[in-house]
């Protein structure tokens, strides 16, 4: 059902139910075939998609949280709510005018707010839309936005840039500008292939090059690499007992994960929270730094 615009200018679009997010991707896969789907927007589409009353599934996050390494409780982990909300903004960003291809898209940052505790007995009502569509001298990247409400209160919050690796780029910013020196290492985590194959299936996310070597390599990556937001929850599980119940946790991802390999997480106090780094055990590659505050 669609309602009036509001005063952004964007379309409420309320759904029944949230969307099958394995249908999503199908109908994205089929979009990339030569001559499928119709031309792409030059914008992101002014609609902001909208589904209420979304419960928890205690089993889904008892999974969720072994996957990811939180600890079981009765308020939901920060990044919980991405993936109750991420089939929402999977719909968005499948739609065959979307400006760029879901499938193979990079996400490069997020950044997420928790304004209260969410707990496993609340409803969520969920909101999506995109903007700031920008070049990036790889291509251009843009910012899907989800908002988690209770009871006409927003809760949490959730902006997730994503670069479309283009052959031509369009000048802009780069993702890869020199990283700060890794925080001492305070953890070290063998990773397997399964982690792909596993968040995929509790995410929902299930991207190719996380999941597939074939799908890597179609991408340019020789091997799976990790979901980025795997990366944060495993950061924030490792931090868990140290958060606010109110905070702002941002993540740069830098050089992708690949799997398997071995990676160290070290994090550091600062005035506002905490800085924490993810990086190559060995190489002390950057994969990804973050903040809390």
């Amino acid at each position: 059902m669609s309602g009036d615009a509001t005063a952004d200018g964007r379309t409420t679009v309320e759904l029944p139910r949230m969307p099958a997010a394995g249908a999503l991707y199908r109908r994205a896969v089929l979009g990339t075939l030569p001559g499928a789907g119709a031309r792409r927007a030059p914008e992101p589409p002014p609609v902001r998609l909208v589904v209420t009353g979304v419960p928890v599934d205690l089993d889904h996050l008892a999974d969720y949280d072994r996957v990811c390494g939180f600890r079981l409780a009765d308020r939901l982990p920060a990044t919980y709510p991405h993936v109750m909300g991420f089939p929402l903004a999977l719909r968005l960003m499948t739609a065959p005018e979307f400006p760029v291809p879901v499938t193979g898209v990079v996400h490069v940052a997020n950044r997420i707010t928790v304004r209260r505790p969410v707990h496993t007995g609340e409803r969520l009502d969920f909101a999506a839309y995109a903007e700031n569509l920008r070049p990036h001298d790889r291509g251009r990247q843009l910012d899907v936005v989800l908002v988690g409400s209770v009871a006409g209160e927003e809760v949490w919050r959730g902006v997730s840039t994503y670069l479309s690796r283009e052959r031509r780029g369009g000048g802009g910013e780069r993702r890869d500008r020199p990283a700060a020196p890794p925080t001492a290492a305070s953890a070290t985590w063998r990773l397997t292939p399964r982690i792909g194959t596993e968040y995929a299936r509790v995410s929902g996310d299930h991207n190719p090059i996380h999941t597939s070597r074939l799908g890597a390599r179609l991408f340019g990556f020789p091997r799976p690499i990790a979901h980025g937001m795997w990366s944060k929850a495993r950061c924030l599980a490792a931090l868990e007992n140290r958060l606010p119940d109110a905070f702002t946790v941002s993540v740069a991802f830098k050089l992708p994960v690949p799997l398997p390999t071995a990676v160290a997480f070290g994090a550091t106090p600062t005035e506002e929270g905490w800085d924490f780094t993810l990086h190559g055990a060995r190489s002390g590659r950057p994969h990804l730094t973050g903040s809390v505050g």
